[in-house]
């Protein structure tokens, strides 16, 4: 149980670093900010049973979707993190190695690439944005924050 704890707040760490840095940076102009909205947008559609769109669009606006945005996103960070944890408590033992944690916070862009970007209609690694492959590089960076924050998340608990 106790992993399962730390997994949980590794990921609220993880994703609230994500998103602070995030902010920070789209805020200097370096990184694309992270569409909640069009997150909760996605989520709700995949609740209805769309999971892909054409161009993002077609994602029309509903209701609670900040809430909703954020609800996904902070539940995809801890599912993302419980694993992980769970993984190197069951199979490596001692402390999670925070290099370990950054470098499976990075590999987390594969899931943002090809599946989560590609379904709200951006293409693979969001390459039919408006900003190309800015998204792709801010994705990228963003899951480098997430795992950082895991390793302070494994850390702090």
């Amino acid at each position: 149980m106790d992993l399962v704890i730390t997994g949980v707040v590794a990921g609220v760490i993880g994703t609230l670093v994500m998103d602070t840095l995030n902010l920070l940076f789209a805020r200097a102009g370096i990184l694309t900010k992270i569409d909640v909205a069009m997150i909760g947008r996605m989520a709700v559609g995949w609740t209805r049973g769309r999971f892909s769109y054409g161009h993002p669009n077609e994602m029309k606006s509903v209701e609670h979707e900040l809430f909703c945005g954020y609800l996904a996103h902070f539940t995809i960070g801890i599912a993302l993190a419980v694993p992980f944890v769970l993984g190197w408590g069951h199979f490596v033992e001692g402390p999670i190695s925070p290099v370990w944690a950054v470098a499976y916070g990075l590999a987390t862009t594969v899931a943002s690439h090809f599946l989560v970007l590609p379904s709200m209609g951006l293409g693979v690694c969001g390459m039919r944005s408006p900003e190309g492959t800015k998204l792709a590089l801010s994705s990228l960076a963003n899951h480098l924050f997430y795992g950082v924050g895991i390793a302070s998340g494994v850390s702090l608990w």
